[in-house]
């Protein structure tokens, strides 16, 4: 970009529940509302659509190819402008049609001394098969992925370049999964068991440094359509209800309730879902959905109209002021 982008401070007044003994009957216990002042720095849409858009102008981010390489090389090279903490953990998993995939899990830290520590995910890598795309003839062709991976990444591009000025108290490490949508098209059998989330699979397995721990994680996906709505989908409140409520009542003291709903809906196999059960670090999933489709997702997932003309900045702003409420009040 070319134009100086200025960081300000914005405070923020959430509040938050928290149970309080009464002092003269130890046996009950009130809710009582609580005034928390929060300082976040002012996210810049416009970079995060920008850094959206520049992940597509490599072409579909599909494992084994030069424009995922491309993209990789990018992405690692961005990160390391603003942190000095950076991981690069390749590694190589079999697809479900058993093809040998090359991947990247990229990973950035920041105050990588704090013992409390959250992280905030989101895969890269695109879908090879548009197997929802209207037309039958695209279904083999890979999508472009902007809202289906790629947004999330710009928004934690953001985060980054915001961090590195202004962190929080707490750690944070910023992970890109990648070999997250190479699962086997519709209408297909895998050869193999859990052949969705390979990246994130191999994290949880291989933590990028040794004895890894956070105490939860918020994992982005399709996160920028206009007007979306996140629901509690039930994977994340069977694994992380306090954290999904936590979350929640910071989007909806924001002024967010039109985008954060309290229904609850179908439990989703994602990234978050192998990092519960593997990992055990109790993390939630953001996720868009839409009881209008066949799908349950957004209208255009995994199909050739997954492109820039469907990403909402407004919605990349509420989701990123949430998350950075949620990380600067960790201490």
């Amino acid at each position: 970009m070319t134009k100086k982008i200025f960081i300000f401070i914005a405070a923020i007044f959430i509040i938050v529940s928290c149970k309080q003994k009464n002092q003269q009957n130890t046996d009950n216990q009130s809710e009582k509302e609580v005034f928390k002042k929060v300082e976040i720095p002012v996210f810049n849409a416009d970079s995060a659509y920008y850094f959206t858009e520049k992940q597509l102008s490599f072409g579909p981010r599909v494992p084994n190819t030069k424009a995922h390489e491309q993209c990789a090389t990018y992405l690692a090279n961005f990160f390391k402008r603003f942190s000095k903490d950076v991981i690069i953990q390749e590694f190589q998993s079999n697809a479900w049609n058993g093809e040998l995939l090359k991947g990247k899990n990229i990973i950035a830290s920041f105050n990588p001394e704090s013992n409390n520590r959250i992280f905030f995910a989101a895969h890269w890598d695109s879908r090879p098969y548009a197997d929802y795309d209207p037309d039958s003839k695209n279904h083999r062709k890979p999508i472009p992925g902007a809202n289906d991976g790629a947004a999330g990444v710009g928004i934690l591009m953001e985060l980054a370049r915001l961090f590195s000025t202004q962190a929080p108290k707490a750690g944070v490490d910023l992970v890109l999964f990648d070999l997250e949508d190479y699962g086997e098209p519709k209408g297909e059998s895998s050869q193999i068991e859990d052949a969705w989330c390979l990246g994130s699979q191999y994290w949880a397995k291989n933590s990028h440094k040794p004895a890894y721990m956070a105490k939860y994680g918020i994992l982005l996906d399709m996160v920028a359509a206009k007007n979306a709505v996140f629901t509690m989908e039930n994977t994340s409140m069977y694994y992380a209800p306090n954290i999904m409520k936590m979350v929640w009542d910071i989007a909806a003291n924001l002024g967010y309730g039109s985008y954060f709903s309290t229904e609850k809906t179908g439990g989703l196999i994602d990234d978050h879902l192998y990092i519960n059960k593997i990992a055990k670090i109790p993390t939630i999933d953001i996720v868009h959905h839409d009881p209008t489709t066949v799908s349950g997702f957004f209208p255009y997932w995994h199909t050739m109209k997954d492109d820039m003309s469907n990403i909402d900045k407004s919605t990349m702003t509420v989701v990123a002021n949430t998350i950075l409420t949620v990380a600067f009040m960790e201490e």
